[in-house]
């Protein structure tokens, strides 16, 4: 299962919460302090970062793979 995310860098302020608990280290924190998607590859679709996120800065929907039943 793969992932889409929609980050909201506008709510956005930087605490780190979804990078810390994103099993995967999919996300990190840019140089201005706003969240981004690293390693998108990387991500297994387990919603942590966004239900973590105090300010609902983070959406994360799945996807299924091309081929997936």
């Amino acid at each position: 299962m793969k992932a889409e995310f929609t980050i909201r860098n506008e709510r956005c302020k930087g605490c780190g919460i979804c990078v810390a608990f994103c099993p995967k280290q999919v996300l990190a924190i840019d140089p201005l302090g706003k969240v981004y998607v690293a390693d998108q590859e990387k991500c297994i679709a387990c919603g942590q970062c966004e239900l973590r996120c105090p300010d609902y800065a983070i959406f994360v929907e799945k996807v299924k793979e091309a081929g997936a039943k």
